[in-house]
């Protein structure tokens, strides 16, 4: 089964954090199946792709298996080039990665063309010239085969973290009823071994609240999430970064029990640690404002997400840059508000730069396009403004059908959106027949 993009992206995360955790070896595994998975689900020119990648290269990179790690940061590169542009972010994060990886193997001359040119627009024949030089193997053809089975003996100092690591790889395999036992051995096991005053096992704590919480097991989660928080907090002290992640992790799992009251001032703490520790600037401090604002916009509480929402709007535009999918969705948030607001007259143009800016930065294919397409339609329909619908949801349907197929689920909400439409329109015969069609393809996915 293709893996959804959202699922994609939290495995690439995990993978970064595994790496900034030093857990190098299972961080390895994940990220061989993380490239496999995005590039079966996402296609070679995406974005969570090159992602995938640049996790793997830093892995690779830090085993010392160079070749490998030089043409999975090559093929990062190239893409993100293509689909980003050279002036993104993530193309210069990605360069310097590959810059520090060609100065510690003493490739001087390659290290400063790349520090050179990673402040400027890099040239696609610099790219090519070092591209030419590797060897043809396929670094990406035999993953599978690469993947250890071995895990140390229980005596070993290292066992319970080779179970926390196991727990985290069963997780995102979907294999649910092996990671529970696993994450509550790892965390005996740290108890015993380390006490309850250790970050390490206020990690285990939060690692099994996680797990219960993505299975909507919130009960058993939060009492979890409350201890890890109070370990940290007293250990590491309230301007950690794990206390702050403690932070919000109680917060959104209040925010999801609809406990907003208790969320609120997690999530108002969380803002002003990380607006302290780093600055406006820092993308710690915009996600918390993202974070808050999604808060009071499930409270209905408009007048409060709104400056939260124009903040983090700006300040995505000034760190990250307009051609940015963090900053798309920054507007897309914003204009989702408005809307909920019936404040169409706002909406719409942050829709239409959302759409302008998602066609220019990840292309008309890209699920997140058809997204806009939608969303700026069903603006319009509820502005009853329903010539200016029409055209966008046939655009979402039509590019719908081509990259997903005419029995994918998503293509039947396109069919019933432009059946709604229709009949709003009282164009009923026109309705009928969509309604028809997506019924038939429905019934065709439920036996299949």
């Amino acid at each position: 089964m293709v893996a959804n993009q959202e699922m994609l992206a939290e495995l690439n995360q995990l993978v970064a954090r595994l790496y900034q955790q030093g857990k190098y070896k299972v961080a390895l595994q994940l990220a061989q199946y993380a490239v496999l998975r995005t590039k079966e689900s996402c296609g070679k020119d995406h974005t969570e792709y090159a992602a995938s990648l640049n996790n793997l290269a830093l892995l690779y990179d830090s085993s010392g298996e160079y070749d490998k790690a030089e043409r999975c940061y090559l093929e990062a590169l190239q893409i993100t080039d293509k689909v980003l542009g050279e002036n993104n972010p993530d193309f210069a994060t990605i360069l310097n990665n590959l810059a520090l990886m060609y100065n510690s193997t003493g490739e001087k001359d390659k290290a400063e063309v790349l520090s050179e040119i990673s402040s400027e627009i890099p040239k696609a024949e610099v790219l090519s010239e070092i591209s030419s030089e590797i060897p043809k193997a396929e670094v990406l053809s035999d993953m599978s085969s690469e993947t250890s089975n071995d895990v140390p003996r229980e005596d070993d100092p290292e066992y319970d973290e080779s179970l926390e690591n196991r727990a985290e790889l069963c997780d995102f395999l979907a294999e649910y009823q092996k990671v529970e036992p696993l994450c509550t051995q790892a965390l005996q096991q740290r108890k015993e071994l380390l006490g309850e005053d250790h970050p390490d096992y206020a990690e285990s704590l939060s690692n099994l609240a996680l797990l219960y919480a993505s299975i909507g097991a919130y009960r058993k989660a939060v009492p979890l999430c409350i201890k890890a928080l109070q370990i940290r907090k007293c250990v590491l002290g309230t301007e950690h970064p794990e206390y702050v992640q403690s932070l919000t992790n109680l917060a959104g799992l209040y925010s999801s029990t609809g406990a907003y009251e208790k969320a609120e001032p997690l999530y108002l703490e969380a803002m002003e640690t990380t607006w302290k520790v780093g600055g406006e600037n820092n993308p710690h401090y915009i996600q918390s404002l993202t974070n808050l604002a999604g808060l009071y916009y499930s409270m209905e509480a408009y007048e409060k997400a709104e400056p939260l929402c124009l903040e983090a709007l700006e300040l995505t535009r000034r760190v990250q840059g307009e051609n940015n999918p963090d900053y798309i969705q920054s507007l897309t948030s914003l204009a989702g508000l408005y809307s909920s607001m019936e404040s169409y007259e706002k909406a719409e143009p942050l829709y239409l730069e959302a759409l302008q800016a998602t066609k220019k930065v990840l292309g008309e294919n890209n699920p997140e396009y058809i997204q806009s397409l939608t969303s700026l339609a069903g603006l319009y329909y509820s502005m009853e403004a329903y010539e200016k619908a029409e055209p966008l949801y046939l655009e979402a349907l039509q590019i719908t059908k081509k990259v997903q197929g005419a029995d994918h689920p998503d293509y039947v909400t396109c069919l019933n959106s432009l059946a709604g439409l229709y009949y709003s329109m009282e164009a009923y015969e026109k309705a009928e027949l969509l309604y028809h069609e997506a019924l038939r393809i429905q019934k065709q996915i439920q036996d299949d």
